[in-house]
Parts: C-alpha cells; structure tokens; sequence
C-alpha cells in the first residue's frame, strides 16, 4: 500500500506524502512497478519538479548514459527538470548514508581494510576478503578451499580474464550492483561464467536487452552504461552474507542446518580474524565487518581499549561485558546483513547495544520493531524511549497512535505525567512555547480530516485534550 502511494505521490505532486512515506515510513525511493518505472520517472514525466529534486536529494539513482537516467531525462515534461536531472547526473548510491550497507560495502572493497587475499589480474592488483567472496560465489569458495588455501597473493592471467571486467564482477560480489560501460558488457560476461555466476549473467542478459530496447525505441538517445542490480525486493546479497553470521554464531546458539552454507562454518573456512567472548560464547568473526561498520569497534579492536583483550594464536579475542549473548548474536546478524530478527524480549537491549556500539542503523530497525509493538499500555514508555534514543520516526509514530486513540490514552497516569512534564520543559524555555506531545498529537488529530464526519471526530479528540489541560491548570 506504501509503494503504491508513493507511486500516486509522484505522478500527482504531493510532497508532503512523499516526505511523510519516505522519512516517516521508510519507503525505498528506487522501487520499480509492473512497468519498471521508478517513482523518479514519474515525477519527471508529470512535471513535478519539487519531487525530483526532493527524491534526487534522496539517494533517487539518475547517472548519466544508464537506462534510468536516459528514460527520465527522454521523459522530463520541462526543460527545467532535464537540467535538474543533468545537474544529478552524478547522484547514486555512492552519495547515500554512511551506514547503508551498500555503501558500507563498496568502500570496504575500494579501500581493501583488512584484506586477506590480493588478485594480481594481468598486473593490476585487487584487495579483497576472502569471507564476502566465498559467501557470494561458490567457485571462490572451493579455489579458497584448495588451489588457493592458504595463498596471499594470486595471479590470474588467463586471456579471457580481463582486469577492467574482473573489477566489475568484484564489484556485483560486494555490493549487489555492477556497471560497466556498454563495451565491456561481453567481456563481464565472460568473466562471470569463468567463476560460474549464471544468476549474474542472467541479470545482464536482461538488464543489456531492455536497454538496447529502449535505445531503439528512442531516436537520438544513447546509453553507454549498463547498471545492473536485482529488485529492492530481492535481498541476494544481504541473504548470502548472512551465511557468515551463521558461520561466526556459536553452535549453542546457532539455527544453520548443516550442508546449507557454500562452505562449511569451520575456523579453517570461515576466515576468521577476531573473536569475541561474551558470557563465555566465543563468536568467530571479521574486522572488516566490525571495524568499517562501527567506529566503537574499530577503537575497541584496534586500540584495545575498555575490554579484555587476549589471542588465540594469531587471533585477538575480545571479551564483551554488559550484554548477553542472545542481544550480541543480533549485533552479529546485523554487521553481516544489515538486518536481524528482534523479538519483545530482546529489542530494548539490542536498542540499548546499538546505542552503545553506534550503529545507528541498527537503532532504527530497533526503532521501527518497537513501532510494531505500539499499544495504549506502552505508547507513553515508547515516546520516552525514542526521545531518550533520538527516535525521532518511532516519537512520530507514538504521536500519530495516540492522537488514533487518545480516549483510551488521555485518563493514563502516564500520560499525563508526560504532559506535565513536557510544560514544565515550557518554563524554562519561554512562556509563549508550546507544549510538545500535545502539539504533536494535535497535529496528527488535525491531519486525518477530510470530511464532515471526520471534523467532528477530530473537535471531539482536542476536546478531551483541552479537557485534560483544564483539569491539570495548564495553558496548552
């Protein structure tokens, strides 16, 4: 139903919905319809400029010479917009959030942090971790497993194995995304059937006759890039390096079934370069994970500080305190795939963690779980929590619930505790300040009226508000 308004949001201009869905929902901005239009395209051939910008600004993917970009510039109703998009040319994942895990991915793979093996291709040399590659591709995993056990530095100089294209293949291996000049797209093919990836040549297959199709359909327009990526809704990359979390979970506390992984979860295979104890469960991890993705860990790990710190032959093992093991196998989940399972009894400690560790990310997936879990008994607590964390979506959220149900709420001890001091926040600020749960509930109640019915809804919900203001003797 989101994606579906964010796609009506788009055609007909409403940027207050857009934002809403987008900041408040969290609505990807590159999904695509039956069509294979993305809401960018829309908002370009409907003229809404506003929108374009708005989602350019917001990791929307429009780069120069690739089948989107061409197909919303070919599409812009105004020249207006077509300069907008020129002037984003540049725009893509590449200038999302720190924290995003693609993101995170592709400067682990341009810096080469921690890596363990080197690939000299016809004498370029590329870095790369040995665990992401065999996690992806399963021809890695059995050379890593024999030929190459144990090698630092491999040569590659086979004739078809073309340094620019082996780049590329590296590149879908870490991030999901390969983009290649329309020249080379034989040459990526070719290299991808030598490491036995038939689901990336399929992608390319598909993604290279759409373009050619379009390019046909389309005098005077010229593609020279080929993107390929798989559907928002389709997680290859994250569900594959999950597999490593698998491998770095303690069988004590471990779900994987044995023969699922492309290569078995043993020390030998996983290669494993940090360990970390926590109530005596010892996790088989790497830095390139933990490092890159949180700096408490880089410090931790690097500068030993605040923990203990010993090895196990040439390994550090770190001892974690403060959490439990059920809470840091959720950590593990999230470092390796970006997401993690969080029940009830777990999503306040792994919010707490995340805090710690500064995963942000992490903080907000917490966030939205505590958002599904919303009701009148905890509402109040919730609204604490996402101030006490920096929630901001989850205190909107708490608002927008409370306004939805304010006659259950409005009697709650809690509640009006909140209130009262959120006023008293009011008096040390200035007098002329209002108080902020109520101006935000307020504003939610105010927010669903469009129609007669709905006004007296919402004039009997401020009633009991201003009621509730009444009987405490504060000025609202």
């Amino acid at each position: 139903m989101a994606l579906q308004e964010l796609f009506y949001g788009c055609m007909t201009g409403d940027i207050q919905k857009i934002r809403h869905l987008v900041e408040e929902k969290e609505v990807e901005v590159n999904v695509r319809d039956k069509w294979d239009s993305t809401p960018l395209y829309y908002a370009c051939l409907c003229g809404h400029r506003q929108v374009v910008q708005y989602l350019l600004e917001h990791g929307a993917k429009c780069e120069a010479n690739t089948f989107d970009g061409e197909r919303c510039l070919y599409g812009a109703l105004t020249d207006d917009i077509r300069n907008l998009l020129r002037s984003y040319k540049a725009v893509s994942s590449r200038l999302m959030r720190r924290d995003l895990f693609e993101e995170f991915l592709r400067k682990l793979m341009d810096s080469g942090l921690h890596a363990d093996v080197v690939f000299d291709v016809h004498g370029e040399k590329f870095p790369a971790h040995r665990c992401i590659l065999s996690a992806r591709c399963s021809h890695f995993a059995e050379l890593f497993r024999t030929k190459w056990q144990g090698r630092y530095n491999i040569e590659l100089r086979h004739k078809l194995m073309i340094p620019w294209a082996f780049q590329s293949i590296l590149q879908y291996l870490y991030t999901g995304r390969l983009e290649t000049p329309l020249d080379f797209v034989e040459d990526c093919i070719l290299v991808a059937r030598h490491c036995q990836l038939n689901y990336l040549i399929s992608l390319i297959e598909d993604s290279l006759k759409k373009t050619l199709d379009f390019q046909r359909s389309k005098p005077g327009v010229r593609v020279t890039t080929l993107v390929v990526e798989p559907s928002v809704e389709s997680l290859p990359l994250q569900s594959e390096l999950a597999q490593l979390a698998d491998a770095a979970v303690p069988p004590s506390l471990s779900e994987w079934i044995q023969g699922a992984l492309p290569f078995e979860p043993e020390k030998s295979q996983s290669f494993t370069d940090v360990y970390f104890d926590v109530e005596g469960h010892k996790f088989m991890c790497h830095k390139a994970f933990f490092c890159e993705r949180s700096d408490y860990f880089k410090a931790l790990v690097e500068d030993h500080f605040g923990e203990t710190y010993q090895t196990s032959g040439q390994i550090p093992v770190i001892t974690l305190n403060d959490l439990t093991a059920p809470v840091f196998r959720c950590i593990v989940y999230y470092m390796y795939s970006d997401s993690c399972e969080l029940s009830e009894d777990t999503v306040y400690d792994v919010l707490c963690a995340a805090d710690m560790y500064l995963l942000p990310g992490l903080k907000r997936q917490c966030g939205n779980a505590l958002a599904r879990m919303t009701d009148t008994d905890n509402v109040v607590w919730l609204v604490r929590t996402a101030r006490l964390f920096s929630l901001p979506r989850l205190e909107a959220h708490c608002a927008e619930y409370i306004a939805a149900n304010i006659a259950e709420v409005v009697d709650r001890e809690e509640f009006a505790d909140l209130v009262r001091e959120d006023a008293e926040q009011v008096k040390e600020r200035e007098e002329t300040d209002s108080i902020d749960i109520v101006d935000e509930v307020r504003f939610y109640i105010a927010n669903v009226v469009s129609n007669f019915s709905d006004l007296q809804d919402a004039e009997h919900r401020l009633r009991l508000i201003d009621q509730l203001l009444e009987d405490m003797g504060l000025d609202g």
